[in-house]
């Protein structure tokens, strides 16, 4: 899969923020808007899964810096 932050090196417990609406994907906390548990990387959500704050695809995602 590609998506916006794909040259880095994604870790598991990496947060990643949407490059549309800047709603911020934390493993730690998971999606409860999407039912997504806490723990779940950013690599393991579903497909399917889009942004919750503004529909946008897991591409349009870029991870955040340190």
């Amino acid at each position: 899969m590609r998506f916006e932050g794909s040259f880095l090196a994604v870790k598991p417990d990496d947060r990643l923020e949407c490059g549309i609406c800047w709603w911020v994907y934390d493993p730690a906390q998971g999606d409860d808007v999407r039912g997504i548990p806490p723990g779940t990387s950013f690599a393991a959500l579903p497909d399917d899964w889009c942004c919750p704050g503004c529909d946008a695809p897991r591409h349009k995602f870029m991870v955040l810096g340190a």
